[in-house]
């Protein structure tokens, strides 16, 4: 792994070692559908606390991955372990007990429209983790609103928030439960330039408060320079090459150079 760091603002972000807990590990990973492959060789390892962001142009099978590693879709061959376990081998016991570990953040935010803010928070913790104690619960919903920077808005509805507050609330909603992976399919689409900036520091943020694993598919290249310990780049349904952004910046492979070519 390459050992150049990645700067944000004045700040260094280390590097992360190969003797981290191995968190995802996927290898030679291919899914179809009918007669389109989408995935055709995928490998990647991703290690406990990492921020790792994924480029690649639509319809290359980003979100078909972390899919997979959430068990929402079956790999044709291969293997895709998360925290030791293959993915596809386990019961339907086994495969909820692991989702209760991977917080997902979709590109909506998925909210539920006829829940307040604070209903949405309090939704999983008393449906997934059968949480009974009101004053956990409050506090929970409190502290996640506070980190997310949403203190004021528990009480609102979600069709009375920007599409900024929006995300912020889905990515509480998943923090809620202090899962140990966190998916991002999109983090910032739809999203106008300062207020994607703002939620690509609560990644970085919610990383170092909660200590996450994460992986960050994205088209927004700010995203990926603020948030990522390392990008792999995805072309034709496998990972070509990796590295931190600053080293991708500089590659020669013609690929990867394509996604740098606005970058100052």
């Amino acid at each position: 792994m390459e050992e150049a760091t990645i700067k944000h603002q004045t700040e260094k972000k280390a590097p992360v070692h190969d003797k981290k807990e191995v968190v995802i590990e996927i290898k030679k990973l291919k899914k179809s559908f009918g007669t389109k492959q989408v995935l055709t060789n995928i490998n990647l390892t991703v290690h406990r606390g990492e921020n790792v962001v994924v480029l690649g142009k639509s319809g290359q099978g980003k979100s078909v991955t972390i899919q997979c590693i959430v068990g929402m879709l079956i790999p044709d061959s291969g293997t895709l372990k998360v925290f030791g376990e293959e993915v596809a081998e386990l019961n339907e016991k086994e495969l909820k007990e692991l989702r209760i570990k991977i917080g997902f953040l979709f590109q909506s935010g998925a909210l539920y429209d006829s829940m307040t803010v604070r209903e949405n928070l309090e939704f999983p913790l008393t449906r997934v983790l059968k949480l009974k104690d009101h004053a956990e619960i409050d506090k929970r919903v409190e502290d996640v609103l506070e980190s997310v920077g949403l203190a004021d808005a528990a009480d609102k509805m979600p069709s009375d928030l920007s599409g900024g507050m929006r995300k912020r609330a889905g990515l509480a909603r998943t923090l809620i439960v202090h899962p140990e992976i966190m998916l991002y399919d999109e983090p910032t689409t739809g999203l106008d330039p300062i207020t994607s900036r703002e939620i690509s520091e609560l990644i970085l943020n919610m990383q170092k408060k909660y200590k996450t694993t994460s992986i960050i598919i994205t088209h927004d290249m700010e995203c990926a320079r603020i948030t990522a310990d390392r990008v792999v780049i995805m072309n034709d349904g496998e990972y070509i090459e990796e590295g931190t952004f600053d080293t991708l910046h500089h590659s020669k492979n013609e690929i990867v150079k394509s996604f740098f070519k606005d970058i100052s």
